[in-house]
């Protein structure tokens, strides 16, 4: 046997179930109903929960950028404090170079005019051996 089921007795059953359906879920949500009290607060336990652990990991978060910029800073004024010492013992490198440089001088010249002192007075007391352009004692 057949059956023959036609559009409009497809449609005339969809709508029923659909109306079975939404008086079915009519009925199930009661809101006086302890368990669904319970869930409710259940949710909104589980809610508040959520929000108490994201502010405080917000809370780590912002203590560790803080104590990250105290150290950068730290390291900033370190790192200046460092250049400005390595300027000073660079400045006074220089100026121990710069009177080292001049005492050297100093003794050239001290020679020199030792030299020079001692050439005039052999000059002076006629010296036999002295040639002038000539080193004494080579020839």
């Amino acid at each position: 046997m057949k059956m023959t089921v036609d559009l409009a007795d497809r449609r005339k059953n969809a709508a029923e179930a659909k109306a079975l359906l939404l008086q079915k879920f009519k009925a199930g949500i009661d809101p006086n109903d302890p368990a669904a009290i319970a869930r409710a607060a259940e949710r909104k336990a589980v809610a508040e929960a959520r929000a108490v652990r994201e502010e405080a990991r917000r809370r780590e978060r912002e203590a560790a950028a803080a104590a990250k910029a105290i150290a950068d800073e730290e390291a900033r004024k370190a790192a200046i404090a460092e250049a400005a010492a390595a300027e000073v013992r660079r400045e006074e490198a220089e100026r121990l170079a710069a009177e080292e440089a001049v005492a050297d001088e100093a003794r050239k010249k001290a020679a020199r005019d030792e030299r020079y002192a001692a050439r005039k007075l052999r000059k002076q007391q006629g010296d036999q051996h002295y040639q002038p352009g000539r080193k004494s004692g080579r020839y």
